[in-house]
C-alpha cells in the first residue's frame, strides 16, 4: 500500500531531486512503487523596489513528500539518489499518518491558487521602526497597504501621538505581545 513519507533533501534542490525521482523510477522500474512526488510550495507576493511580484517559495525548504510502497528496493532507490540525505524518521522510515496527509494536502490545494503576504502585517499590530528618522520607535499600524509594500503607524513623540506614514515594510519589525511570546 502507498504510504506519505517525508525526505530530507539538500535545501534548493527540492525541485531537481523530484525531476530526478520521476525520470529515474520509470527506467528503475520503479513507477509501480512510487506514485506521487510533492515539493510543497506557495505563491507569496512581496514588493521589491515600489514593484509587486509574487514568487514561488517552498513550504519546508529541504523537504519533499513522497508517496510510495516502501520496499529495500525502492527505499534504496530514493535513498541513493543525488540531493537526498535521508528519510525522516531514520533507520527505519515513520510514514505519516494519514490524518496528517489529508491537512497537508487541503492545505497545499487552498494555497495553489492563492497569494500570501509576505509580511503579515494588520491594522492594530505594534511595529518597531529600525530604519528611518523614527528609528527605535514603537507605534501602532493604522494602515496598510499591501500593494504597495507601505504601512503606517502611530507613535508617542514627547506624549503626542504622532502619524508616521510611507513606512516600507522592511523598515519596520513586528513587536510580539506578551501572550504572543509564549
Amino acid at each position: 500500500m502507498h504510504k506519505w513519507y517525508v525526505v530530507q533533501v539538500i535545501p534548493g534542490l527540492e525541485k531537481k531531486v523530484k525531476k530526478s525521482l520521476e525520470e529515474g523510477r520509470n527506467s528503475k522500474g520503479m513507477s509501480e512503487l512510487i506514485e506521487q512526488i510533492l515539493v510543497p510550495v506557495e505563491n507569496v507576493a512581496e514588493v521589491k523596489k515600489g514593484q509587486q511580484k509574487i514568487i514561488e517559495k517552498k513550504m519546508w525548504p529541504g523537504y519533499i513528500l513522497l508517496q510510495m510502497v516502501l520496499t529495500d528496493d525502492s527505499w534504496m532507490f530514493v535513498k541513493n539518489s543525488n540531493g537526498v540525505i535521508d528519510f525522516l524518521g531514520g533507520a527505519k522510515p515513520t510514514p505519516l499518518i494519514q490524518s496528517e496527509v489529508d491537512a497537508i494536502l487541503k492545505e497545499l490545494e487552498e494555497k495553489k491558487n492563492g497569494v500570501v503576504q509576505k509580511h503579515n502585517i494588520t491594522i492594530g499590530d505594534k511595529v518597531k521602526i529600525i530604519d528611518g528618522v523614527f528609528i527605535n520607535f514603537i507605534g501602532t499600524v493604522v494602515e496598510v497597504f499591501h500593494e504597495k509594500g507601505r504601512l503606517s503607524t502611530m507613535v508617542s513623540i514627547f506624549g503626542r501621538e504622532t502619524r508616521v506614514d510611507d513606512l516600507e515594510f522592511w523598515q519596520v519589525e513586528q513587536v510580539l505581545t506578551e501572550s504572543e511570546r509564549v
